[in-house]
This record gives C-alpha cells, sequence and structure tokens, in this order.
C-alpha cells in the first residue's frame, strides 16, 4: 500500500524545504513526479530547481521539455505520471485522491508538503488527510522543526 506522508511546514518555506526532500528522492535512485495546483507554481518551482543552490540544480523537466519519461523530476500540474516515479510530491494545495483514482500504478511514496502559515493551505490538508483516512490510506503526518527537519507525530 502507498504510503501518504504529510508534511506541515513551519518555519522553512517550500522553496528551502522541497529541495532537500527531492535530493533525498534522487539518491534513493526514485523518480520523481511533482504536482502543483497552478502553472504559475509549476513555472516558480521550475525556476528555483535550476537556481536553488549555488553548488548545483535539481535535473528535472516539464512536458513542454520534451522526454518526460526521462525526466529525473518531472513538474506538472495534471495526474499523469510519463517517468514511471516511485514518489510524488503535491504542492500548493494539488488533491491527491484524483491522481490516486487516475492511476493504476501505484507509489512507493506520496507526499503532501503544506504550509503551515497559510490558512487555506492548512484547511486543505486537514480536509484531504480526513478523506483519505475515510478511505483506509495509509497516512503518517510530519512537523518542520525548529531546525528544519521533520519530526514524526501521527
Amino acid at each position: 500500500m502507498t504510503e501518504i506522508l504529510f508534511y506541515h511546514l513551519q518555519v522553512q518555506p517550500l522553496a528551502r524545504a522541497l529541495p532537500r526532500l527531492l535530493e533525498m528522492s534522487l539518491e534513493r535512485d526514485w523518480h520523481v513526479c511533482l504536482q502543483t495546483r497552478t502553472e504559475e507554481k509549476c513555472a516558480a518551482l521550475n525556476e528555483l530547481l535550476w537556481n536553488y543552490s549555488e553548488d548545483g540544480f535539481l535535473p528535472h523537466g516539464t512536458a513542454a521539455d520534451g522526454d518526460a519519461e526521462f525526466q529525473a523530476i518531472y513538474l506538472t500540474t495534471g495526474s499523469e505520471n510519463p517517468n514511471d516515479a516511485q514518489i510524488r510530491f503535491f504542492v500548493e494545495s494539488a488533491q491527491i485522491a484524483p491522481v490516486l483514482a487516475a492511476t493504476a500504478q501505484a507509489y512507493d511514496r506520496i507526499v503532501l508538503m503544506f504550509d503551515g502559515n497559510d490558512e487555506n493551505e492548512l484547511n486543505d490538508a486537514r480536509a484531504q488527510w480526513k478523506a483519505l483516512k475515510e478511505t483506509g490510506a495509509n497516512l503518517a503526518y510530519h512537523q518542520q522543526t525548529e531546525t528544519g527537519g521533520w519530526e514524526k507525530k501521527v
């Protein structure tokens, strides 16, 4: 069963926390799919992943770049999984349930990252947790620590 993790951002913003989790995924030799709700956020993350570090970048692409099946990290607003990702990240209140319903392929892990300082994202995460819990999904909740790490709470 796919493990669904909720990552509650409290200290570091998404732009700081997400690249490290993506790096860890690539270190496991996983392909990643990163889903946003809007094209604007997708474009902003595309730019972030090229420039987040002075030491390098995270290899990634979108449908516009072509060769989606070869992208280590594929950014999208849709439910497709052209790079056969083992892990899928959801940000900006992107919805998990439609993706789970649309694909026969199970992910090893799904991660919803939400900003605890944004009331809309917080409420959306709570609603998604409740809906997924009712389906019997395998859920876990991680809260960001003061140092930017993660502590499993549930």
